[in-house]
């Protein structure tokens, strides 16, 4: 019988040097996806650059929103930011590497995947098919293996070690806070954590192809808010404070980590020049300021200018 639907297939049930006995249609086991003949195939190819650049992402959000929120709830006395910055970094490598070391094959720092073909490989929940247009076969499964559901353990493994180090951290350092908001940056990743799980259940797919396009608007729109926050004019006032070049840096390397996940560095003699773009948006918003500045504009406007 006909194996229908886009993900249904049949599994091996029995092989020798001379037969394959399979099974009857429907969804393969965890770890497989369909090939082109309808059987179910182990995914044994490694991910591609695209594919780590994808995982990436992914891992560095909690990241960039832990830094955010104790930047936000430290205050501007408070001794205490940075070894939380350190912390959560912290929190978020070893994350990474248990992730890792329990996914397939368990106990090394590398993965087995399926390639993604489509988009719809994310959805397969909607393509279930009804033969008879009465009864479904439900064959939904994870055809991008592991790219959807390893995000999930990595964020659980984040939680656990925030909820298991960071409070006892705070309590000890952040002297310079009020005993209600010392613990402030814990709860809001309480409340942010929730939400990016969401969002990867249910845009992940949407979230694979639009994130390098996604880091390059946010790092420039957030570059340009916080210079502009920060009153830099010119490069005397981004030099005064180590903390405004940081942030620049910072801001660099997402721009260089975008450019490099939408280029996918097919050809790389050709993608490599690219980068030579990070500085400019920096260096674009110090040589216009001065031009752009209110006070100069309302003054201009009140001479007749």
């Amino acid at each position: 019988m006909a194996c229908l639907g886009l993900y249904c297939g049949k599994t091996l049930l029995f092989k020798n040097s001379s037969t394959e006995v399979y099974g009857e249609c429907g969804v393969c086991p965890r770890g497989q996806r369909t090939n082109a003949q309808k059987h179910c195939q182990p995914c044994t190819e490694s991910p591609e650059l695209y594919d780590w650049l994808y995982l990436g992402f992914m891992a560095m959000l909690p990241l960039v929103l832990h830094w955010f929120f104790i930047e936000w709830h430290s205050g501007k006395k408070s001794s205490s930011a940075l070894f939380q910055h350190i912390t959560a970094l912290l929190e978020c490598s070893v994350a990474a590497v248990i992730t890792l070391l329990v996914s397939e094959p368990v106990g090394v720092l590398q993965i087995r995947s399926c390639r993604v073909l489509m988009l719809s490989d994310w959805y397969t929940m909607l393509y279930n098919p009804s033969p008879d247009y009465v009864t479904t076969v439900h064959c939904t499964h994870e055809a991008v293996y592991p790219l959807y559901t390893i995000v999930f353990i990595y964020y659980a493994f984040c939680l656990v070690l925030m909820m298991l180090l960071r409070p006892l951290l705070v309590k000890k350092i952040a002297c310079g806070l009020g005993k209600s908001d010392r613990f402030k940056s814990i709860y809001a990743a309480l409340y942010f954590f929730p939400i990016v799980t969401v969002l990867q259940a249910v845009g992940g797919g949407l979230l694979y192809y639009a994130f390098p396009y996604i880091i390059l608007v946010l790092s420039l729109v957030t570059l340009a808010v916080y210079m502009s926050a920060s009153e830099i004019e010119n490069c005397y006032d981004l030099l005064v404070r180590k903390k405004r070049l940081v942030v620049l840096f910072s801001h660099w390397l997402l721009h260089a980590y975008g450019i490099i996940s939408i280029s996918r560095v097919d050809k790389l003699e050709q993608d490599l020049p690219l980068l030579a773009l990070v500085p400019t948006p920096a260096l674009f918003y110090l040589f216009t300021a001065r031009f752009t500045e209110p006070s100069r504009i309302l003054s201009e406007g009140a001479n007749g200018h």
